[in-house]
This record gives C-alpha cells, structure tokens and sequence, in this order.
C-alpha cells in the first residue's frame, strides 16, 4: 500500500503520524504547500526509509509563490516528487488565476527535462491542467481527487497519467461516477489527510486502503471486472 497524497505536516500531531508510518512500514508521499514547508520538514523526514516528502507550491497560496521559487529551484534536486502544485479556478482561487498559471508554467518549465512524479490539484481547471502538462512533456502525473468531468478522463488516461482516490470519493455519487469511468491500472490510492473525513475521524495515512476494501465491494466496478473491460 502507497498512500500518494498526504499532508502529514499539516496534522496536529506530525511527528506522532511520521513515526508511526516509519515505524509500521507504511510508504507515504507527503505533500507541502510550500518550499519553505519542505525546508522545514527536511530534518524531520530525510533519514526516513518508507516516508517521501515532496516539494510543494499549491495553487491556493499563489500570493506566496513569488518569494518562494528560489527555494523551489534550490531544493527541486532534493526529491523525486512534486506536489501539491497545479490550479484551482474554483470560487476560491479564481481571484488569482494569472498567478497560479504564471507559477504553474514556471514549474513546469523547470521540471519538464527531469525524472519527477507530479501530484495535481485541478479544481475547476482541469482542461487548464492537462494541456499545459502536454506542453511540458510531463510524463509521470497523478490527478489528486479529481472531480471534473468525465469526458476528460480518457483524454487524462491516453496522456498516460494517473488518478489518486481518497474515502470520501468512494462513497460520494460524483467520485463514483468518476472512478467508474477510470481504469483499474490507473488508480492509485490516497488519504489526503487530514483535509479527508471519513464517518466523522479524519483520515491517517494508514486509512487510505479503506479504498481498496470499498472498491472490492464496488458493484459496478465488479460488473466491469467481470466483463474484462480493462
């Protein structure tokens, strides 16, 4: 089990949450919003054997980016993985849009001839997101708690990327409707704690197979198994 996304600096408890994923054996990427996060967990998380830190610049800090990218470009050799970065055009980032293109473009830019393993916030900018990854060449991506809309999925799924499922998508109609639209060899899981509720406890890292075991009972997914339609 991987859980690909998670904030684990952004739990009450970090270091707590940190040392029980090492301590079990339990792989987790673990998102930050900001380079200057990433700097600060770098103490914590780089003598770690199962737990990944990955290098963050979320869309919905956009104000921030600016006196962030040096420590972006200072740090980017540090890890494999990047995330949380990518847009949000939703009501509570459309207000600076040209901004998180400006910052996406330059990551982008940055890592476009580099091994890296991407984690994509695409609220509301979907289409946004997948062209500008097509620009790029960006090869490895995964689209972190998708909920755009179906007609893109397949274009996502030809451009060799991949979809990251937390709990609450499994049981919500429109997460439903999308992952039965995706490939079983293109889910991956996550927890995306602790933004992820679920029957009333946040989500750890070490939840995120409550996906599998949902996805098992999953009548239609079955129904697709069956029919070999992967």
């Amino acid at each position: 089990m991987i859980d690909t996304h998670c904030h684990i600096d952004l739990y009450k408890n970090p270091k707590e949450i940190l040392d029980i994923c090492e301590n079990k054996g339990i792989k987790v990427i673990s998102m930050t919003n900001l380079p200057s996060h990433f700097e600060m967990g770098i103490p914590f998380f780089q003598s770690k054997k199962y737990v990944r830190m990955a290098l963050g610049m979320h869309p919905l800090l956009a104000t921030l980016h600016k006196n962030e990218f040096s420590k972006f470009e200072l740090y980017l050799s540090n890890t494999s993985y990047i995330g949380e970065i990518g847009l949000d055009f939703s009501e509570e980032g459309i207000s600076t849009k040209i901004i998180q293109l400006q910052s996406f473009e330059r990551i982008l830019n940055l890592i476009s001839n580099k091994k890296k393993i991407l984690s994509i916030h695409s609220r509301k900018a979907e289409k946004e997101v997948l062209e500008l990854l097509l620009k790029y060449k960006i090869e490895n991506a995964i689209f972190h708690w998708y909920s755009g809309p179906n007609k893109l999925i397949k274009d996502i799924v030809n451009a060799g990327y991949y979809f990251s499922i937390n709990p609450i998508m499994t049981i919500s109609k429109n997460g439903q409707s999308i992952i039965s639209q995706i490939p079983l060899n293109k889910i991956l899981i996550e927890s995306d704690g602790p933004f992820v509720e679920f029957k009333n406890k946040i989500v750890n890292p070490w939840d995120a197979n409550i996906v599998i075991i949902i996805l098992q009972k999953h009548k239609e997914l079955k129904k697709r198994l069956l029919k070999n339609k992967f």
